[in-house]
C-alpha cells in the first residue's frame, strides 16, 4: 500500500497565518449578535471605538453582496471600508474582505475578517473575530493601529447594546 504524503495546503498554496484574533463572551444571543451587524442603524451604534463613528453603512449579507462603511474620526478623518462578504451563515458565522468589491471586482486588500457565534447554554454567545492578513507587514500595521484595542472596544460597545435589541 502506497504511503501518502500528507500536504499541507498553507505551503502548497502560498497561504499563511497572519491573523489576529479576538475573543469574548457576549452577553446576547447569536440572533441579535447578528442583527446588530447585519442592520446599517444598528452597526451605526457600535461598530467604531467612540468619538469615531459610523456613515454610510450598506449591508447586503449574502455571498458578494457588499459590506461597506464610512469610519469618521474626531477630527475630520475619512476612512471608507469596502468589500464583500465571502461567506454568509446568519447567526453563525461570516466572512468579508476588502479585496474585492461587489461585482467581484478586484480591490486593494488588506484583511478578510471572519466572525464565529457559537451559542452557550446560559444565553450568551462566544464571539470570535478573526483579521487574516496577506502579509505579515499589513497584519503588523493593523496590530499597531489598535487592533487588540480596537476591536476589543467595538465589542464591549456592542456587548452594552445587546441588551436593548
Amino acid at each position: 500500500m502506497a504511503h501518502e504524503t500528507e500536504i499541507d495546503p498553507c505551503h502548497a498554496t502560498g497561504a499563511h497565518g497572519h491573523t489576529l484574533v479576538l475573543e469574548r463572551i457576549l452577553n446576547g444571543t447569536p440572533e441579535k449578535i447578528w442583527k446588530a451587524w447585519t442592520t446599517p442603524e444598528i452597526l451605526a451604534q457600535w461598530f467604531c471605538p467612540k468619538p469615531w463613528w459610523i456613515t454610510d453603512a450598506v449591508i447586503e449579507p449574502e455571498v458578494g453582496g457588499r459590506f461597506a462603511v464610512t469610519m469618521n474620526g474626531p477630527d475630520g478623518e475619512v476612512m471608507p471600508n469596502d468589500g464583500v462578504f465571502l461567506l454568509v451563515e446568519p447567526a453563525r458565522r461570516w466572512i468579508t474582505t476588502d479585496a474585492f468589491i461587489k461585482g467581484w471586482l478586484p480591490a486593494g486588500p488588506f484583511m478578510s475578517a471572519e466572525i464565529e457565534l457559537t451559542p452557550l447554554p446560559d444565553g450568551t454567545t462566544r464571539y470570535v473575530a478573526t483579521a487574516r492578513h496577506w502579509s505579515e507587514e499589513t497584519m503588523r500595521q493593523h496590530e499597531a493601529m489598535g487592533f487588540h484595542d480596537g476591536w476589543g472596544t467595538v465589542a464591549d460597545q456592542l456587548n452594552e447594546l445587546l441588551p436593548t435589541l
